[in-house]
């Protein structure tokens, strides 16, 4: 075990500033021309405009059997929020690293990445998984899951490393993220009989998502586990008008619901689809024919939910020493490759309570711990099968 080579090689990868918005190409770069050192040949599943990439690479012999260490390289931005240090230069201070991107998740790349050297014996495979645009919609992971399932000899599990402090996951929320655009009508703002505000409509559609949340918190059994214990729905940003005095034409808003693993997200789009086009678009085009609603999808993970006593979890659990599992509220990629029949579970070092925040950090015994569970992993795949 060598936790000072995973905190270095940590520290470079959080040096890379992989924001969603941004590319990961260096940061992959850099993992490849790692791999290549020690004589792993990697494949890139790269996006359609070619700005971004996945990656994937087999350590040890083209088996069954095979273990998937699964992180995303992307990060959240920075913009707004107050640092003690530059956040893409990683510091450690009372026994923690900061940095962006340090707890989610690039201490798990880390790790897995700073014991290359030691995987020369395996007798059945570890590989890595590595994809982009996870934090705006697990973008990346389709294609990459879809080469994994087509090139792949079956896994015995896929351990998606976001930050639980090394406790198992079973289990995750869904997310759908949509984008809600209204056209109606300008005309100025004292003759309101003449044009269709494209602002108050978007109000009267946001204030129908809001009693739909309430509809779905006052009326739900609840699901152990999860906190909240019901399917949210939010609306985070909306944009639109030109002047108090222009009766607007255009407005936008981005909303999302993050479902229960039992609740279906599309049966609630299409309960909001209905009735903007039997309640809301009728009135609108009495005075305006071209008036509209459009509402696309942005990004779309499924839930994620497991028995609690499945080989995936059972695995993390004999790694980490650590018993029982939870659930989480917020969309990981494990839902993806559950749906591509990879059994998977969610075990990571750190704690969500410190991503996405200003002055992110790891905590230093964490790095310990999942050092730990892939020492033990290695172990557990230099051993032949049964």
């Amino acid at each position: 075990m060598n936790p000072g080579n995973t905190l270095e090689t940590t520290r470079t990868l959080v040096s890379f500033a992989t924001v969603s918005r941004d590319s990961n190409l260096p940061l992959i770069e850099f993992v490849e021309n790692l791999l290549d050192d020690h004589g792993v040949a990697s494949t890139r599943v790269v996006s359609e405009d070619g700005a971004k990439a996945n990656l994937v690479a087999t350590i040890g012999p083209e088996e069954a059997g095979g273990v998937i260490l699964s992180g995303h390289t992307d990060v959240v931005p920075v913009d707004g929020q107050s640092w003690s240090g530059d956040p893409f230069r990683p510091w450690v201070a009372d026994d923690r690293l900061y940095g962006r991107g340090t707890c989610d998740m690039k201490a798990f790349i880390g790790a897995a990445l700073a014991a290359l050297p030691r995987m020369k014996n395996l007798a059945r495979p570890v590989h890595l998984a590595l994809s982009y645009d996870e934090e705006v919609g697990c973008r990346g992971a389709p294609a990459m899951i879809e080469h994994i399932a087509s090139t792949l000899p079956p896994c015995r599990a896929v351990i998606v490393g976001e930050p639980t402090s090394m406790h198992g996951v079973s289990a995750h929320k869904g997310i759908v993220a949509l984008r809600t655009r209204v056209t109606g009508l300008e005309a100025h703002s004292s003759q309101t009989h003449r044009g269709v505000s494209a602002v108050m409509t978007a109000a009267r559609l946001v204030s129908w998502l809001d009693a739909m949340a309430g509809r779905l918190a006052r009326d739900a059994t609840g699901q152990a586990g999860f906190e909240p214990p019901y399917t949210t729905v939010h609306v985070g940003v909306i944009r639109g008008g030109t002047a108090i005095n222009i009766i607007s034409r255009d407005c936008e808003f981005i909303w999302d619901i993050r479902n229960l693993p039992s609740d279906d997200a599309g049966a609630l789009v299409a309960d909001f689809e209905r009735y903007c086009r039997d309640e809301v678009l009728p009135h609108m085009r009495r005075r305006h024919a071209g008036a509209s609603i459009v509402t696309e999808t942005l990004a779309h993970a499924p839930g994620f939910e497991v028995a609690a006593d499945s080989p995936a979890v059972e695995l993390v659990q004999r790694l980490t020493g650590i018993g029982g599992t939870d659930k989480v509220s917020y969309a990981a990629e494990a839902g993806l490759f559950q749906a591509a029949g990879l059994p998977a579970v969610i075990c990571g070092p750190g704690s969500i309570d410190q991503a996405h925040q200003a002055d992110e950090y790891i905590a230093l015994d964490q790095v310990g711990a999942v050092d730990a569970m892939i020492e033990r992993l290695l172990a557990e795949q230099s051993l032949p099968a049964g």
